[in-house]
């Protein structure tokens, strides 16, 4: 008998020794140098908006969990009425923290309520990382709450945006926005780092307001607006105006109606190749899925053949597809030990992950009311290209912004 339970209890170490080698976590997806010890588990979640509202940011988020597996990486989508649906968007994102194993959760775009949902969290699980991307809510706000903050640099792109129409002959720019975006601290600092730039390079600034899709009138009406608008707006500016538009939603009408009609875009918010234009030009790019080198040309061939060569413009790489990619990366690599959370270095290597032709360009936030910088807070850009035969990058990552735009408000 003693001999028999010795046996059995030997066969039952060597059925848990199995069962724990079969298990994956994300520090080891199907690495043949795994250690023979079980590494712990870590679980990661990444919360973005729907397809409809922001598929860029889904689609990194994707990008991630397939390079992970859905068993390690979790993904969720707030409301597309985020506003209105305030603790919804709050809930979806606490719910994380359910997990027993969530390490790090990661918000792309981080809309209202991201704040408040963090310092739930933090209360009952501290140990978790919350990484706010792109953040709607007042920088300082949300740097309260989260370990980390990354936007777009507002500041430096504001100025760089204006410069690059300036080199591009425009001599008019016009801001397309509404009221709840105005009121961001972010979005009302680069207005007036814009207008700044404007009086600096000789163009005139102009303001139009357009319908908020997340209102009443829903994606479709506000998208039905600007289709209507541009052509006045294009008889009122002329042809050598840029535009810009602060919301993803009125993106593809407007560049839509910028190839039929004439105008510049320089960028988009959130510059991608995805971003709007896909659907301006009728391009179907499911076979260039996942291949920015191969959407990026694409998209510039559809350009050219619609007599856009030299007006439009991107970045190479989709912003809220890397940040979305690159954050969940960067919080893995902190949570491995390989990297730091609060180094601009690290997080551009983890960026450089998922936009590995990137040129990349950053710096910490700083209050324009104390002039302090923020130690977790960070402003990231990429380089611009413009599209033509062939097209062309501005070097904007390589041009020094003069301090005295870190300031303005």
């Amino acid at each position: 008998m003693k001999r028999f339970l010795s046996i059995l209890l030997a066969m039952v170490m060597v059925l848990s020794l199995v069962a724990c080698g079969d298990k994956k976590t994300p520090d080891t997806p199907d690495n043949p140098d795994t250690p023979d010890k079980q590494e712990e588990t870590i679980h990661i979640g990444i919360v973005t908006g729907s397809v409809s509202q922001s598929e860029d940011d889904r689609r990194g988020a994707e990008a991630f969990q397939q390079l992970y597996g859905e068993e390690n990486v979790t993904l969720v989508t707030y409301p597309d009425n985020f506003t209105e649906e305030l603790e919804t968007t709050i809930q979806c994102i606490v719910n994380l923290s359910d997990d027993p194993d969530m390490k790090a959760i990661i918000v792309n775009q981080s809309v209202p309520g991201t704040t408040e949902a963090f310092r739930k969290i933090k209360e009952s699980r501290p140990d978790i990382l919350c990484i706010a991307g792109e953040a709607h809510e007042d920088l300082p706000e949300i740097g309260s709450a989260a370990d980390l903050v990354c936007n777009n640099d507002f500041v430096a792109r504001g100025y760089l945006i204006i410069r690059t129409a300036h080199e591009l002959g425009c001599d008019t720019f016009v801001h397309v926005s509404f009221p709840r975006h105005l009121a961001y601290e972010t979005m009302s600092r680069r207005i007036a780092v814009m207008k700044a730039a404007c009086e600096e390079f000789g163009l005139k600034f102009e303001m139009e307001t357009a319908p908020d899709p997340t209102s009443d009138v829903g994606v479709a009406g506000a998208q039905a607006y600007i289709l209507e608008k541009v052509p006045e707006w294009v008889n009122k500016y002329g042809e050598k105006a840029a535009y810009f538009c602060t919301n993803d939603a009125h993106t593809e009408p407007l560049l839509k109606q910028l190839l039929e009609y004439g105008g510049y875009f320089i960028e988009a918010d959130l510059p991608s190749p995805l971003m709007g234009y896909p659907g301006a030009l009728g391009i179907d790019l499911t076979a260039e899925a996942g291949d920015f080198q191969k959407i990026l040309a694409k998209v510039e061939k559809a350009i050219c053949e619609k007599g856009g060569a030299g007006r439009f413009g991107t970045w190479a790489y989709s912003y809220g597809y890397v940040t979305s990619a690159g954050l969940a990366q960067h919080a893995l690599n902190v949570i491995k030990g390989e990297s730091e959370l609060a180094d601009i270095d690290d997080i551009a290597k983890a960026y450089h992950q998922f936009s590995p032709d990137a040129s990349w360009n950053g710096s910490n936030y700083t209050n324009a009311t104390t002039g302090v910088k923020a130690d977790n807070t960070f402003l990231v850009y990429q380089d611009t290209y413009i599209m033509g035969d062939p097209g062309w990058y501005m070097h904007a990552t390589e041009i020094e912004v003069p301090e005295m735009y870190f300031t303005v408000k």
